[in-house]
């Protein structure tokens, strides 16, 4: 699979006692991210609230975007545990209803080493025949891998395909590109490095910044593909008090605040996040504002 481009991360929308998975909002959310020319769809990454799921909720979200999605673009399915084997159950699950592939970011208790978190990608390829985006991401799962490491599984690892880089260190990402002369697909995972990482060579952008900012993610990373470099400045900055309100306020609840403002109620993150607070919402209001007067020059 030849992924590129926009790879956006829909939110898991909750009933308002907590209980629940409003399934219709869900659904409503999806067309809003094809819409806005997702080239694919991450359930069940941070911003869906994965580790808040249920193993019950966890798959019912899988089956339904699955579904949902109908094969209009790639599903790539996030996976966070701490266990290889649940690790491996949920890849095999995802496999089983369709998935065209699979999100994992290893969490952890006890440090691991390098060669613990390569055997915990190594078992779960060789259970699997899918697709596997590596995540490193150290401020929510607690382990950083370093590129070396994310080289050495790509090159040995047979079902490891990507990576998704979130430490916010381009520096990282050109030790990816040049570790591999540019043969490891690399994909940005922090919003406000979106333009940086781009033009040094990432394939694409993971993001729930569409939920929000609609087709200017995507426009972002079409001006880079054509090279036209100073409208994708120009746009990039259109978006950037966004992206980083979407980062330093949290992002689930960043982004159900936003939807609620868009009429569209997702419901609050599940207990113990909160929702917005009322500066936080009047913020929101003010950036959601400024985004479409930007609109209309």
């Amino acid at each position: 699979m030849n992924l590129f481009g926009i790879i956006s991360y829909p939110i898991t929308p909750f009933s308002a006692d907590e209980r629940s998975i409003n399934f219709e909002v869900l659904g409503e959310t999806l067309e809003h991210l094809i819409d806005n020319g997702s080239d694919a769809i991450a359930p069940l990454g941070s911003t869906g609230e994965s580790a808040y799921l249920s193993l019950d909720e966890w798959r019912r979200v899988a089956d339904f975007t699955i579904q949902k999605v109908g094969g209009r673009v790639p599903v790539i399915v996030g996976i966070s545990e701490l266990t290889t084997l649940q690790a491996i159950s949920k890849a095999r699950y995802a496999e089983s209803i369709g998935a065209d592939g699979v999100m994992i970011i290893p969490v952890s208790y006890w440090k691991l080493t390098d060669q613990e978190i390569f055997n915990y990608y190594q078992e779960i390829s060789d259970a699997i025949s899918l697709p596997i985006m590596v995540y490193n991401n150290p401020a929510t799962s607690g382990i950083d891998m370093s590129p070396e490491l994310l080289v050495r599984m790509f090159n040995e690892i047979e079902n490891v395909t990507m990576v998704k880089e979130s430490t916010g260190d381009i520096q990282r990402m050109h030790s990816l590109f040049t570790l591999t002369n540019g043969a490891l697909p690399f994909f940005n995972g922090s919003n406000p490095l979106a333009l940086e990482a781009l033009c040094a060579g990432a394939s694409g952008w993971c993001t729930a910044a569409p939920n929000l900012l609609g087709k200017q993610p995507k426009a972002l990373y079409q001006r880079v593909v054509e090279g036209n470099l100073d409208e994708a400045r120009d746009i990039f900055y259109q978006q950037l008090p966004m992206l980083r309100f979407i980062v330093a306020g949290g992002i689930p609840k960043a982004i159900k605040a936003g939807l609620a403002l868009n009429g569209i109620e997702a419901g609050l993150p599940r207990r113990p996040l909160r929702g917005a607070t009322a500066s936080e919402a009047a913020l929101l209001k003010h950036l959601m504002k400024r985004k479409e007067r930007g609109k209309k020059r």
